[in-house]
């Protein structure tokens, strides 16, 4: 195994030849062997383990063994130990997650502290084989049945292509002591099951199993990249990137086939999974909307916006007197000025005079309405939205300039009628607004 491992490190992982690296090791048979390896290779890196303090005197002795191994062998160690219950109460996670972010928590401050590049952890091919099992139960299609990849990010694991028989003839062969965590060989929980029941009964029926399912997880790899570069393609080709949205044409959208995994594909990273609810999206009527944690899709006329959700900001701004400026949520500067020059979006001049302060920015309700220079009458905003043709995010981000309860202007768009200057102004305020501050 040493001679099939090195090579697999020349081959694959340079990197860890190259740089000090963070070795996650628990004690346990894989990690244990790993680390034998490691120092065989007489590579350059430090050892963390984490004590989770759930199965008492036997943590410890975990711990321990990993600390001796450490001393032993002149390498660099860090140790800690979680509350791992009262942080599982604390923040309502299973073990399983609450765990898994403790640790990987812990590990990115080391390595950040430390200037320590890459984390390697102990993954072989069995648990890779439990992985892909798991993730089939569930029914996660394409993306959960590529198996655990060797590199993510900064984690390498360059245990994936051996077995645990071969761990095991390993450490045998070597006299490698390692712990055994109890825990592992209760079947209730499906991995445990999986491994004590499951997988060994596939693995009797072929002798090349594990190499085959390999093989085959580097298929399927393979066509995950392939689908990957397809659908790059069509966000390419369908998803129009615009400065407060991405617009969707849904006719070329829907003519997709197969449409269902199209639009689980298309939408998944955006936190939508369910196909169903995006082709009902896309039947819809206009204004119609679906929310994933991090982002907005929302059904306008013949196209779907899509946009993140962003963290709402103070509902309004104020200003307090003339030749005064605000910078945010855009910059908005009132002076005083001899006369009126020409209105533009972005300019506007008013009766000063007209004016109550303090003049509030902020973005529109129902109910509101303003008189339209040069209509001669007043109008309802949402009404001069559906004229404009605004679609439900831009309504959204419109911001209004606001003088008691009337509005002055629709900022960048339209003045209101009321606060024109005239033949009687004997104060004239330039408003100009540009959106570097939004």
């Amino acid at each position: 195994m040493f001679k099939a491992f090195k090579e697999h490190i020349d081959h694959r992982f340079p990197e860890l030849r190259q740089s000090e690296f963070l070795f996650a090791c628990s004690g346990g048979i894989d990690s244990m062997v790993l680390f034998h390896l490691f120092s065989r290779l007489d590579l350059h890196f430090n050892v963390a383990h984490c004590n989770f303090q759930l199965r008492g005197e036997e943590s410890d002795e975990d711990e321990k063994l990993v600390e001796i191994e450490a001393v032993n062998k002149g390498v660099n160690y860090f140790v800690t130990r979680f509350d791992t219950v009262g942080y599982l109460n604390k923040n309502n996670l299973s073990l399983q997650v609450g765990a898994r972010q403790l640790r990987y928590d812990w590990f990115s401050d080391l390595m950040t502290e430390n200037r320590i590049e890459f984390l390697v952890t102990a993954h072989h091919a069995d648990d890779n084989l439990e992985t892909f099992l798991i993730n089939l139960s569930r029914g996660s299609g394409l993306d959960g049945l590529t198996g655990i990849p060797e590199k993510t990010g900064s984690i390498c694991r360059p245990l994936l292509p051996f077995s645990r028989e071969q761990i095991l003839e390993y450490a045998k062969k070597h006299s490698i002591e390692w712990r055994e965590d109890r825990s592992n060989s209760d079947t209730k929980y499906l991995r445990n099951k999986l491994r004590h029941d499951i997988i060994p009964l596939l693995k009797s029926s072929s002798p090349a199993f594990l190499d085959n399912f390999n093989n085959s997880i580097k298929y399927l790899n393979q066509v995950f990249d392939i689908k990957e570069d397809t659908i790059l393609h069509l966000k390419n080709k369908l998803f129009i990137e615009g400065d407060q949205f991405i617009e969707i044409d849904i006719e070329q959208l829907i003519a997709l086939q197969p449409l269902e995994g199209y639009m689980y594909h298309l939408f998944c990273t955006y936190g939508f999974r369910e196909p169903q609810e995006l082709i009902q999206l896309t039947e819809g009527l206009s204004g119609k909307e679906l929310r994933s944690k991090s982002h907005r899709l929302i059904r306008d006329r013949k196209r779907l916006l899509l946009s993140e959700i962003k963290i709402t900001e103070s509902p309004s701004y104020t200003i307090n007197y003339e030749n005064h400026e605000i910078v945010r949520p855009l910059n908005l500067k009132v002076e005083e000025v001899s006369g009126v020059g020409e209105h533009t979006k972005n300019i506007i001049y008013v009766d000063g005079d007209a004016l109550k302060y303090p003049l509030t920015v902020r973005k529109w309700e129902n109910g509101d309405y303003f008189h339209p220079f040069g209509l001669g009458g007043k109008k309802k905003l949402s009404k001069y939205f559906k004229d404009e043709k605004y679609n439900t995010l831009a309504k959204e981000e419109q911001w209004l300039l606001c003088s008691e309860n009337s509005i002055v202007w629709v900022i960048g768009r339209r003045a209101d009628e009321r606060f024109k200057v005239t033949d009687k102004t004997k104060k004239v305020l330039k408003l100009t607004y540009s959106n570097e501050g939004n």
